[in-house]
C-alpha cells in the first residue's frame, strides 16, 4: 500500500500542474485576447479623429489647416502600425495560449487512464488483504499473482506519465517563454515606431506659424468691414441725392 500512496502523491503533483496551466493560461488567453480586441478599437477610434482632423482643417485657415492635415497624416501612420500589432498578437500570442486548451485535455485524459489502472491496483491489493484472514494459501496465491500484475501495470503506467507530465512542463516553460518575449517585442516595435512618428508630429505642429493666419483673419475682418462701410456711404449718397432728385423735378413742373 506505501507503494500505491506513493504513487498517488506524484499523481496528485501532476494534476496540479495541469490544473495550474489549465487556469491560469486560460486567463492569460481571456486578457490578452481582450487587449488585442481593444487594441483595434483603439485603432479604429483613432482612425476616426483622422478623418476629423482633415474635416476640421478644411475650414481653416492655410497654417492650421497644413499643421491638421500633417498630423492627420502622422496620426495615420501609427494607425497603420496599430493594425500590424493587433495582427501580431492574434497570430503570435493568442492563438498560441489558445492551443493548450486541447492539449491540457489529453493531459487530464492520461492522468484519467492512470486513475483507471491504479484504482484497480488498489481493489486487488483489497482483495488480498480480505484473502488473507479467510482463504486458503493456494487462493493467497492467485491473489498476490493478480496484484503483482496490477503494480507493474501501475508502474509502468505512472512511469509513462511521468514522462508525458515532464515533457508537457518543459514545453510549457519554453512556449511561455517565447510567447511572452514576442508579446514585448510586439509592444516594443509598435511603440518605438510610434514615438518616433509623434516626435515629427509634434514638432511638425509647434513649427506651425499660427500668427500668419492671425494676421491673415485681421485683414480679412479689415477688408469686410472697408466693404460694409463703403457699401453704407453709398446708400447714404442715394439717400441724400434721391429727395434733390425729386425737388428738381416738382420745380420744373410748376415752371412749367
Amino acid at each position: 500500500m506505501n507503494i500505491v500512496l506513493s504513487r498517488d502523491a506524484q499523481v496528485k503533483i501532476m494534476e496540479n500542474t495541469v490544473s495550474n496551466a489549465e487556469h491560469y493560461f486560460g486567463q492569460f488567453c481571456s486578457v490578452l485576447a481582450s487587449y488585442t480586441r481593444k487594441t483595434a478599437k483603439l485603432r479604429d477610434k483613432a482612425d476616426q479623429l483622422v478623418k476629423q482632423l482633415i474635416d476640421f482643417g478644411n475650414t481653416e485657415n492655410p497654417e492650421l489647416r497644413s499643421a491638421m492635415k500633417n498630423m492627420a497624416e502622422e496620426l495615420a501612420k501609427i494607425q497603420d502600425y496599430r493594425h500590424a500589432q493587433v495582427e501580431r498578437l492574434e497570430t503570435k500570442v493568442v492563438n498560441p495560449l489558445k492551443m493548450y486548451g486541447p492539449l491540457i485535455k489529453e493531459r487530464r485524459a492520461e492522468i484519467k487512464k492512470f486513475n483507471t489502472v491504479r484504482n484497480k491496483e488498489i481493489k486487488e491489493l483489497q482483495k488480498l488483504e480480505k484473502l488473507r484472514h479467510r482463504a486458503p494459501s493456494d487462493r493467497h496465491m492467485i491473489a498476490e499473482s493478480s496484484v503483482q500484475k496490477a503494480s507493474v501495470d501501475a508502474a509502468r503506467t505512472t512511469q509513462q506519465l511521468e514522462e508525458v507530465i515532464d515533457n508537457f512542463q518543459q514545453h510549457k516553460t519554453k512556449d511561455l517563454q517565447k510567447i511572452f518575449a514576442d508579446f514585448l517585442t510586439i509592444e516594443m516595435i509598435f511603440h518605438a515606431r510610434a514615438l518616433e512618428v509623434y516626435s515629427s508630429a509634434f514638432h511638425q505642429l509647434q513649427d506651425c506659424d499660427l500668427e500668419r493666419d492671425l494676421e491673415s483673419l485681421a485683414s480679412s475682418v479689415q477688408q469686410q468691414r472697408a466693404m460694409e462701410e463703403s457699401d453704407e456711404d453709398s446708400e447714404e449718397d442715394y439717400n441724400y441725392r434721391e429727395p434733390r432728385r425729386q425737388e428738381y423735378s416738382r420745380g420744373r413742373k410748376q415752371t412749367a
